[in-house]
């Protein structure tokens, strides 16, 4: 421990260019972090928030299941009566384009979530009246609010010009980065299908998915062969989301390079660190100083740097990310910044073990000049 206290005094130039190093790399380790998880938020948040433990979708669909899949009211009858089936109620969503009314007339995207308006999937507002209070009116999120929206507004939306009158709001909630609205189901079939007027009556009987409240252990496979669906538990019903997989694997894979390269990073240092002190090493180890008693003091050493420079990036990451909050998506999980923070200082090691093999390499005798 002396050794190393004394290198890091003595060579604070060296010791302080590595740990800037590591605190970049944990500065863009906690940005990367929360990207990933503002990103996440921003696709699925919605689907999260749903009180159901699975969606069934039709069989038939794959891939994008919220825009492939149709259910009619048969099956969500029949899906209540399964056993196990605490509640199952139609599920509707559909992407459209809205203006706002009014001589600025802005223009919105809506993630419209059509659900019946006094059944389990109704969220209470947040403010305003509930969602049964009228029936072309709708609840928009904080998302939607931001953008101007507020509580009275009318909105057009949809090819057939469709009214929607806002009633209340609720907290957030978006899907596949566009702002959700609660609707009532009549009204999402008829943004659903775009027509004006009257809908014909084989679509009033449709949605896209039943979402169920299943008891624990039920195993939803038999109801699904018997009635023709595919039930997919609420986690698994994120990857349908428009671009969630895609963004997931790419954030993923950006991570697991940047936390790669501060291995070689770390190892690189102390290896070249390593092949300066080799005639030191050779002269401590002619004077009596045993090789696990080096290879403790050259780990304390890296462990040093890295908790002091993981911490002070860390630090600068969450304060940069707390500045970009409302210009990004990004969001703060401390359990992924913690394990950031950890990855970096554990891989670090790991390549800072694999460079300081080498004192077990160096002979006393090369303090005597034996290699000369």
């Amino acid at each position: 421990m002396f050794l190393a206290l004394r290198d890091l005094r003595f060579a604070r130039g060296r010791f302080a260019l590595i740990g800037a190093v590591v605190a970049l790399i944990a500065m863009l380790g906690v940005i990367l972090s929360g990207l990933a998880s503002g990103l996440a938020d921003s696709g699925v948040s919605a689907l999260r928030a749903l009180p159901v433990t699975h969606l069934a979708f039709d069989k038939s669909a794959t891939g994008e299941l919220f825009s492939r899949s149709t259910v009619t009211k048969t099956t969500w009858e029949a899906w209540a009566s399964q056993p196990g089936v605490r509640r199952a109620e139609p599920f509707g969503q559909q992407l459209v384009h809205a203006r706002l009314a009014g001589s600025a007339g802005k223009q919105l995207d809506l993630a419209v979530f059509g659900v019946e308006p006094d059944g389990f999937l109704a969220p209470p507002p947040v403010s305003g009246r509930p969602l049964s209070a009228a029936p072309n009116g709708v609840l928009i999120s904080a998302d939607i609010a931001a953008e101007g929206v507020r509580i009275g507004d009318r909105l057009t939306a949809g090819q057939a010009g469709t009214e929607l009158t806002v009633v209340g709001t609720i907290g957030h909630a978006s899907f596949g980065h566009i702002g959700v609205v609660y609707a009532p189901l009549p009204l999402w079939q008829q943004l659903h299908y775009g027509l004006a007027g009257p809908l014909p009556a084989a679509a009033t009987d449709q949605a896209t998915a039943v979402a169920l409240q299943l008891a624990p252990g039920v195993d939803p496979a038999t109801a699904d062969r018997r009635l023709g669906t595919r039930s997919v538990d609420k986690a698994g019903t994120y990857a349908a989301s428009p671009g969630y997989t895609a963004e997931s694997s790419t954030m993923t894979l950006i991570r697991a390079f940047l936390y790669a390269i501060s291995a070689l990073v770390v190892g690189s240092f102390f290896t070249v660190w390593t092949i300066q002190r080799r005639q030191e090493i050779a002269l401590l180890k002619a004077i009596g100083a045993g090789t696990g008693y080096l290879l403790r003091d050259a780990l304390t050493q890296v462990t040093v740097v890295l908790l002091l420079a993981t911490a002070a990036g860390t630090g600068v990451g969450l304060a940069l990310g707390r500045a970009m909050n409302r210009s990004a998506p990004f969001s703060l999980d401390p359990g992924q910044v913690t394990m950031a923070a950890a990855l970096l200082i554990v891989l670090g090691l790991a390549g800072a073990a694999v460079a300081i093999r080498r004192i077990t390499k160096v002979q006393a005798l090369t303090a005597l000049g034996a290699n000369r």
